[in-house]
């Protein structure tokens, strides 16, 4: 249970809730639970039940999977104001969660129970009208995962990924392995291609990070 200024609080990250009626407010303040999660722990791993899902109030979650080689390779990510559709998905179809969820950056979130979740979606438009709009962002994202990973070359998809980093900071914090990670390559493959792209002076490397010299010729290798 949250109270009212932990509601009024909450509301202001969830848009949802600055429509809800008064009836679902009340049931939310009352089967809402917060909790405090730490950078580095798992929300779920493959194959838990799922007994809730997380609105996020703040921090990231990184959703990803790990293939039969071992190498990861990254679905999503949620954050402030955002839930995760694969726990969705497990509630509703009654399913284990088929991925891992990491806490990336420390997190703050709601945490709902499966049957109040399930017992929302069939009694208020504006809970199930989140959930599916949840539901049809994430599925755009991840098939645009699924397009890069079947038709895009890897040293394209690592000049995107440092080009979208870099918007938010250059010199991008990263290692090779996260990249990997990131992309579900392996350390070798992405060290050779970040070698390639600093002996062409687009970018420059140094320990833990990647920085952009030339952001049209990256733009270019991202395009191929």
């Amino acid at each position: 249970m949250i109270d009212k200024r932990q509601y009024d609080r909450i509301a202001r990250t969830l848009p949802l809730l600055r429509g809800a009626d008064p009836e679902l407010a009340r049931e939310f303040e009352q089967a809402a639970h917060y909790a405090r999660i730490p950078a580095g722990r798992d929300v779920f791993a493959e194959g838990d039940q799922v007994d809730a899902i997380a609105l996020l109030i703040s921090g990231v979650v990184r959703v990803y999977t790990i293939g039969e080689t071992g190498r990861e390779i990254t679905l999503y990510r949620f954050g402030t104001g955002e839930s995760c559709i694969l726990t969705a998905n497990a509630i509703l179809s009654r399913q284990s969660f088929p991925a891992i969820a990491t806490v990336e950056r420390d997190a703050e979130a709601v945490m709902i129970t499966s049957d109040t979740f399930r017992n929302w979606v069939r009694r208020y438009d504006l809970w199930r009208d989140f959930v599916f709009d949840l539901l049809s962002k994430r599925l755009a994202g991840v098939m645009a995962i699924v397009t890069e990973v079947a038709f895009w070359r890897m040293d394209t998809r690592v000049a995107s990924l440092l080009l979208e980093r870099s918007r938010a900071q250059n010199p991008i914090h990263i290692t090779h392995q996260e990249i990997a990670a990131e992309l579900g390559s392996s350390r070798e493959v992405i060290s050779r291609i970040l070698e390639e792209l600093a002996g062409l002076n687009l970018i420059g490397t140094s320990r833990g990070t990647i920085e952009v010299l030339n952001l049209v010729a990256l733009q270019g290798r991202a395009a191929v």
